[in-house]
């Protein structure tokens, strides 16, 4: 059983080593393209995510933790799909939902996080407190939620002061706000079925929205910490159970760091 165990961990490493390997080529290869385009803010990108590649090695070895292979697969296609992928070759833009599935991947993989610090905590001899598995969950969910916001507030402050539009921004059809009352009461004027919207700036017409109002990112943020709370409502039951039978829920151990010392000892 244990040498199957480590034929197992050797191929999990391969693996792992190819998806690094061949995503930061890739990563290279689009660096010398955009370079050559002169589009040297997305070569700052490419730069910036072969930074963010060396962040799991850069933990393990900080905090001597033993991060799974499945995690640290999936944090590199995380890392390559949102930069890459989403900003450089705007997937944000062409395909709808491609900024949703990241935030929920988000939101699942940072509760993982939280779960595995507590857990930890849970599972030393040193602590004498143990925390019932709910608790756990819980706070597992409430990690994942903070880390949520807080890029939430990073992409308002980015856009407010950088102008980068990371709130991705949207036309609706229909507005409700009290700022439209002529009589200034606390009663939102609400108007359907808008078609067009003019802009201008100095008097002067700078834009004309077809099909609607342009929604300022509210309701991308809304969606985005939506999904999050998904992702992280999902792991939290899956790690929930998992403290209740380690055995039957075995396949969490994929998404949950461990301590190296512990890892050994067990």
């Amino acid at each position: 059983m244990a040498k199957k165990k480590n034929i197992q961990s050797k191929k999990e490493l391969r693996i792992n080593i190819i998806v690094y390997l061949v995503l930061r080529f890739l990563v290279i290869i689009c660096m010398v393209e955009q370079a050559m385009k002169g589009n040297w803010h997305s070569v700052a990108l490419c730069f910036l995510t072969l930074i963010l590649f060396t962040l799991p090695t850069i933990a393990s070895k900080t905090f001597k933790v033993k991060l799974p292979t499945t995690l640290e697969i999936i944090v590199y296609l995380f890392i390559f799909a949102a930069e890459i992928l989403g900003e450089i070759q705007n997937f944000y833009g062409i395909f709808k939902h491609w900024d949703t599935m990241l935030h929920t991947l988000n939101g699942f993989l940072s509760a993982a996080v939280g779960f595995s610090l507590i857990d930890i905590l849970n599972r030393t001899e040193r602590f004498h407190i143990k925390m019932a598995p709910s608790f756990v969950a819980l706070v597992a969910f409430c990690f994942s939620m903070t880390i949520g916001v807080s890029w939430e507030f990073f992409e308002f402050a980015a856009d407010r002061y950088l102008n980068l539009d990371m709130q991705k921004d949207r036309v609706v059809q229909k507005i409700s706000s009290v700022e439209l009352n002529k009589e200034n009461k606390n009663n939102p004027v609400v108007i359907n079925n808008i078609n067009k919207t003019e802009i201008y700036s100095d008097n002067k017409q700078v834009a004309t929205i077809e099909n609607g109002y342009l929604d300022l990112g509210i309701i991308d943020t809304m969606k985005d910490l939506i999904v999050n709370f998904i992702g992280a409502l999902i792991f939290s039951i899956f790690g929930f159970l998992y403290i209740k039978d380690r055995d039957e829920y075995q396949f969490i151990e994929r998404f949950v760091p461990v301590m190296k010392k512990f890892k050994e000892e067990t």
